[in-house]
């Protein structure tokens, strides 16, 4: 931790780091006047329309809110005159994310009358190219007719089903998944025969090589014809 100067004693900037490293949002508000302000800018708030809390009672609750997150404090540097104060600090979350944040203080009779944050925070990585391949596939369920492998690519969960002529789900499936109707939210592409479905109130169609179906739950399907069926699917709660 870097050395402070203090040219005015009135402001305890040792009660500052402590409060803020200790996240007791009590403490921190104990240095702040009754009529303070507190402003801050981010992303989401930026500099032409910036969030702006009036009040102590105001700002209680947000400084609440941002001491019960998970998350560690650090005040880096520390440097207080007569009238201002400034600090910056540093945020880390479990996952590694990080927030920074540099905060200048006007103080008034050794209390803080206006305080203005300016903070910036890690976002997630860019999306990278990607590739996936059902022959190495991570999870492989296979049953007397139906054939199903899975694997994620690009964050999300893609599913190769491949069910031979005379599957059902109702016959085929709902004993292992303890429900009497297919309850997943499908969205797939069929690669090769064909499927008819039918939901729970009769509604029936048929999806053929070719197409795209999205089926919400409470559903039945049944292979059409002698041609297995092979389908790709994305299911829809995967986004």
């Amino acid at each position: 931790m870097s050395t402070r100067t203090e040219t005015d004693p009135r402001f305890d900037s040792g009660a500052l780091t402590r409060a803020v490293e200790s996240a007791d949002a009590d403490a921190m508000l104990a240095l702040f006047a009754d009529d303070a302000e507190m402003e801050m800018i981010d992303k989401r708030a930026q500099p032409s329309r910036p969030a702006v809390l009036h009040g102590k009672a105001a700002i209680a609750p947000a400084l609440r809110e941002v001491f019960s997150r998970d998350m560690t404090h650090e005040v880096l540097d520390c440097v207080v005159d007569a009238d201002h104060a400034a600090y910056t600090e540093r945020c880390s979350y479990p996952d590694g994310t990080r927030v920074m944040s540099m905060t200048m203080l006007d103080l008034r009779d050794g209390r803080i009358s206006h305080q203005s944050t300016v903070q910036a925070w890690d976002e997630p990585a860019a999306p990278r190219p990607e590739t996936g391949d059902f022959a190495r596939a991570e999870e492989t369920e296979v049953l007397d007719r139906a054939r199903t492998e899975a694997l994620r690519v690009g964050g999300h969960t893609a599913v190769r089903m491949t069910l031979r002529p005379g599957w059902r789900w109702t016959v085929d499936m709902a004993e292992s998944r303890g429900t009497a109707k297919c309850m997943a939210n499908h969205r797939a592409y069929v690669v090769s025969g064909a499927l008819r479905w039918q939901m729970d109130d009769g509604t029936e169609g048929e999806v053929r090589a070719g197409q795209v179906v999205c089926l919400p739950p409470n559903h039945d399907a049944w292979v059409l014809g002698d041609e297995p069926v092979t389908l790709v699917d994305w299911p829809v709660a995967e986004g």
